[in-house]
């Protein structure tokens, strides 16, 4: 019995490797060819990076940056992205402070990256770009403008889409002196990077009327950042009692600022400088913002670029809201820099990105042409002063 089994076993299984090989069989592979099945290998992208002020002081700052680069990265992949690959960005958080900004660069530089987006205040972006320089990585700074960080020292891989302190200083010279005939004004600074250089070029830019004995600077000098009482400063002020006051540093000690001057009675033109009108300053300042003036480069709201309606109507249907800073908007063109320079070098390749920035003529942004000199600084930025009107919106008040 056992040998009548194992000779009819054989016998099919002849008749099985027979059918098999004259290709009778219906049976598929269970491995088939990797040209059938195995997926192509995901598409290479570029990856950029924006270091910014997620939590900290400024940190209402660094999420609208992070939300203007993604809208812009959005816009830039729906187009086809940069060189036939997507756009892909990595956020890191400097925490608002010179040290943690030191850290997120080194972050940074340890992925491997080669442009970068960073940073929003001079203090902060000052050591990251130092450590983005000396490893040939191209850094666009969005919100620091201290003249320092291009002028006293050589950065080949640094540049910035914001303007410089001095434009600012100079245009309030000329609005102090010649819109509303100031003739005896207070500045006032916190002693870091920007609002110390903002102050000091205004007092630079002011030097002409001085001498001619129609204006004189009574006051100059600086409050301590971070503190939630400013009434001895205030009282001081009071007692001088300039007919202009300029308050150079951020909008949370601005908002402090004044609103404890009108609590106390203190009625004098108030005039912040570019990072005082933000959403967050308003809040806290609440109805004493009414007759307040603001320096500023062109607002978010009164941007007129076709590249701007395409961005703003793009934000504004992600967040039901307009970017809260034109910092922020800075980030995102930041980004519409770099990625322009990619495009144009036809490679990531640091040195020829970094050149491209220095020659372009044609990108365009949200915020204007972007076109860089070659310290890196950004060309052809103007500048407006703004008014908080009697309803509490900013309106443009001077040059119209």
């Amino acid at each position: 019995m056992r040998k009548v089994f194992v000779s009819l076993f054989v016998a099919i299984l002849s008749l099985m490797l027979l059918l098999t090989g004259c290709g009778g069989g219906t049976t598929t592979p269970t491995t088939p060819p990797p040209t059938e099945t195995t997926p192509p290998p995901p598409a290479e992208k570029i990856v950029i990076g924006l270091q910014a002020p997620i939590t900290g002081d400024f940190s209402a700052e660094g999420q609208w940056a992070k939300q203007c680069v993604e809208v812009a990265q959005d816009l830039i992949n729906k187009a086809g992205g940069v060189l036939g690959k997507q756009v892909e960005i990595v956020v890191v958080d400097d925490g608002s402070n010179a040290k943690d900004s030191a850290t997120a660069a080194q972050k940074m530089i340890s992925q491997g990256l080669k442009e970068v987006i960073a940073s929003y205040g001079s203090s902060v972006t000052r050591p990251a770009a130092d450590l983005y320089d000396k490893n040939k990585v191209v850094s666009v700074g969005y919100g620091c403008t201290a003249v320092s960080l291009t002028m006293e020292t050589q950065r080949p891989y640094f540049f910035r889409t914001a303007g410089r302190d001095d434009t600012q200083s100079e245009f309030f010279a000329k609005f102090a002196v010649e819109k509303l005939g100031a003739k005896k004004i207070a500045i006032m600074h916190d002693n870091q990077d920007y609002g110390k250089g903002v102050a000091d070029d205004a007092k630079k830019f002011l030097q002409p009327s001085i001498d001619a004995g129609t204006t004189e600077i009574v006051y100059f000098d600086a409050i301590t950042k971070g503190q939630s009482d400013y009434s001895a400063a205030i009282t001081k002020l009071k007692e001088i009692a300039p007919d202009l006051w300029f308050f150079t540093a951020y909008y949370n000690e601005a908002a402090l600022l004044i609103k404890q001057a009108r609590e106390m009675g203190f009625d004098v033109t108030f005039v912040g400088n570019n990072s005082v009108p933000t959403p967050d300053f308003e809040k806290v300042a609440g109805d004493a913002i009414k007759g307040t003036y603001m320096l500023n480069e062109p607002m978010p709201q009164f941007l007129t670029f076709p590249e701007s309606k395409t961005f703003m109507d793009a934000y504004k249907t992600k967040y039901n809201e307009l970017p809260g800073s034109i910092w922020a908007v800075y980030a995102a063109d930041a980004l519409n820099a770099l990625c322009a320079a990619i495009t144009k070098a036809g490679t990531t390749d640091p040195d020829k990105v970094a050149a491209t920035m220095r020659t372009m003529t044609d990108a365009k942004g949200i915020t204007g042409p972007l076109m860089f000199t070659d310290r890196g600084d950004r060309k052809n930025i103007p500048y407006y002063a703004y008014l908080y009107n009697n309803d509490g919106k900013l309106e443009l008040f001077w040059p119209k």
